[in-house]
C-alpha cells in the first residue's frame, strides 16, 4: 500500500502592515503575526500583536507584543513616548521608564522574565 500524501503545511500569515495613524480610541490587532505601523500611534491608541510590533513613527499610546504569550516578541519604535508597553504579559507604564529614553528610538524585549528597554543605535 502506498502512504497517503502528507498534508500541506499551514501557510504562515504575513505580517500586518498598517499605513495610517492609529488615533486615540482606536485599536489595531495582528492576530498570530507581527504588526508594522508606518505612522504614529497616538496617545490613547492601542496596537496589539501576537508577534512583534514595529512602529515607524512616534509611539504615544499602548503597545502589547506577544499577546498570545510569545516571549520572544519585541517592540521597536522610532520615537518612544508610550503610555504602556508589554511583551508576553510583562508590563511597564510611562512612569517606570527612564526619562533618558523618551523621544528616542528604542527596542523592548523580555529577558529572564524582566522587560528590557534600550535605545537603538
Amino acid at each position: 500500500p502506498t502512504p497517503a500524501p502528507a498534508a500541506p503545511a499551514p501557510r504562515a500569515e504575513p505580517g500586518l502592515v498598517h499605513l495610517h495613524p492609529v488615533r486615540s480610541g482606536q485599536q489595531v490587532y495582528a492576530q498570530e503575526r507581527d504588526l508594522t505601523v508606518c505612522a504614529t500611534v497616538g496617545a490613547g491608541a492601542e496596537v496589539i500583536a501576537d508577534g512583534s510590533i514595529h512602529v515607524y513613527g512616534a509611539l504615544r499610546g499602548r503597545a502589547l507584543a506577544g499577546a498570545a504569550g510569545m516571549a520572544t516578541a519585541r517592540i521597536f519604535c522610532r520615537e518612544f513616548h508610550a503610555e504602556l508597553v508589554a511583551v508576553a504579559g510583562h508590563y511597564k507604564v510611562l512612569e517606570e521608564i527612564p526619562k533618558a529614553l523618551l523621544g528616542k528610538p528604542v527596542q523592548i524585549w523580555l529577558e529572564h522574565d524582566k522587560l528590557r528597554i534600550e535605545q537603538l543605535d
